[in-house]
């Protein structure tokens, strides 16, 4: 995957994207770029969908936008990554949530930058470029 036009969006970063509801800074950061999200996000946006009770239109909605982004597969490299980064962040006493060391490890694998609306937790990871 050629790095140039790909950005990883975060879960809550994809979906304010899917609502047309990105700050302006977040939406410069994504022009001329195809964005991508990670496996994570995808059961994410399920597991609210269900918790939330979304009708069966609603949840097409959903699936029609996620089939129209690039969705980062889990992979051996992924998963190796993964556990390089959880333990470091373990060890410094900064851990993270598993699914946002999950979506960082995506990036990371692939090298591709993140938007994210938690900064806080994503700068814990020297090896992430998050933008903007």
């Amino acid at each position: 995957m050629n790095a140039a036009p790909y950005v990883v969006l975060d879960t809550d970063a994809a979906s304010h994207a899917q609502r047309r509801t990105l700050s302006p800074d977040l939406q410069t950061a994504l022009v001329g770029k195809t964005p991508c999200i990670t496996f994570v996000s995808v059961g994410e946006f399920y597991k609210g969908a269900y918790k939330a009770g979304w009708g069966p239109e609603r949840l097409a909605r959903l699936e029609e936008w996620m089939r129209n982004v690039v969705v980062l597969p889990y992979d051996a490299g992924v998963a190796r990554t993964w556990g390089h980064v959880a333990a470091q962040l373990e060890k410094q006493g900064q851990p993270i949530s598993e699914n946002d060391v999950w979506i960082a490890a995506c990036c990371i694998r692939h090298g591709l930058p993140l938007i994210t609306l938690n900064r806080a937790h994503f700068e814990r990871i020297p090896e992430l470029q998050i933008l903007p």
